[in-house]
């Protein structure tokens, strides 16, 4: 009997068709996840990357409420014309603290993966309430809104409590301070305390432009402020630069 009989005899077979598909299944199966049983972690660890500070994960918090990452992914792939145009791209613990993260391929607008510290402040204050007026083609929606709307933070503390629970690193002093370091870090007459050193390379400043209060416009432009900034792509590019030499 040759392969031809034999491959006829399982294709007009159902039960040896599907036991075939199963076994077939199973193995890939397994080979791809079960070595995952003996690996601590998935997602390489690098220096800088920490939990986003009570204000950040406000801003992010609103950034998905508004579905902003229906038109922006924050994920750079690594071809040269997005490293090129977006930056070095982007490394897994970069996400390692999103619940849930930000990926994906669909670019109404750019991606803003490393768009902290690109823009000022106001450039991204006038880029939220009038987007033509500073991209003329942009067919972003106005979100003047978020400078009148006065950022209610109904429970910080508890927000951070269950992120502790799926894993990001808070701390008992991150999570007693929570209420008090959403307000300082856009609050120009508040003591921000030991913010900056639980929070590394944390921005402590006013966002919006008005410093009399704390607005949605404040927690969202902190948020994209950050984004990008914690990591050094540079160490990270001569680190794995040195792996691949060591393992030659």
């Amino acid at each position: 009997m040759n392969l031809t009989t034999q491959h006829k005899k399982i294709e007009r077979n159902v039960t040896l068709l599907s036991v075939g598909a199963f076994v077939a299944v199973a193995i890939g199966g397994i080979v791809e996840i079960a070595p995952l049983f003996w690996i601590e972690n998935t997602i390489e660890q690098v220096d800088g990357m920490r939990p986003y500070t009570p204000l950040e994960q406000a801003g992010r918090d609103i950034y998905v409420r508004e579905g902003c990452y229906s038109c922006h992914s924050q994920m750079i792939r690594p071809f040269r014309d997005e490293v090129e145009r977006y930056g070095h791209y982007s490394l897994a613990a970069e996400s390692m603290y999103d619940h849930p993260f930000q990926w994906g391929s669909k670019r109404t607008g750019p991606d803003l993966a490393r768009v902290g510290g690109r823009y000022s402040d106001e450039w991204h204050v006038q880029h939220l309430i009038n987007p033509q007026s500073v991209v003329p083609e942009s067919v972003m929606p106005s979100y003047s809104f978020l400078s009148d709307t006065q950022l209610a933070a109904v429970d910080p503390a508890a927000d951070l409590t269950a992120l502790r629970r799926v894993g990001v690193p808070y701390t008992d002093a991150d999570i007693e301070n929570a209420a008090a370091d959403l307000f300082a870090q856009a609050d120009p007459n508040a003591s921000p305390g030991n913010l900056a050193e639980r929070y590394p390379k944390a921005q402590i400043r006013d966002f919006d432009g008005d410093p009399a209060r704390v607005t949605e416009m404040d927690a969202l432009v902190a948020y994209l402020q950050m984004l990008g900034t914690l990591v050094d792509v540079n160490s990270v590019t001569a680190q794995e630069e040195l792996a691949q030499e060591t393992g030659r």
